[in-house]
């Protein structure tokens, strides 16, 4: 069993920054791949960015250049530093994991970027 926790969302002004935090735990050991999700309401959850046990980086076009998926080096940590950021990037960010064939998701953690 995996457990992911998000935090650091927030409101910020257009062309601000955020830094997303994902903490896992349980049996992290198991985790190959780590990715953050979002989501708008009454829209389905969509993939913004993973990273994988090895380090392989992938990034969904709309943020490529301006956000960046990294992870500590005990694999328990999980970030997503947000820059240059625009009223489209409004949502509700999920963490997920996958542990071979589970997948696991966070409660998620909004943010909301107006003036």
């Amino acid at each position: 069993q995996v457990q992911v926790v998000e935090s650091g969302g927030g409101l910020v002004q257009p062309g601000g920054s955020l830094r997303l935090s994902c903490a896992a735990s349980g049996s992290i050991f198991s985790i190959d791949v780590m990715s953050w999700y979002r989501q708008t309401p009454g829209k389905q959850r969509n993939f913004v960015a993973y990273i994988t046990s090895d380090g392989r980086t992938n990034y969904t076009d709309s943020v490529k250049g301006r956000f960046t998926i990294s992870r500590n080096n005990a694999g328990n940590s999980l970030y997503l530093q947000m820059n240059s950021l625009n009223s489209e990037d409004t949502a509700t960010y999920y963490c997920r994991a996958r542990s071979g064939i589970r997948i696991y998701w966070g409660q998620g953690t909004q943010v909301t970027v107006s003036s």
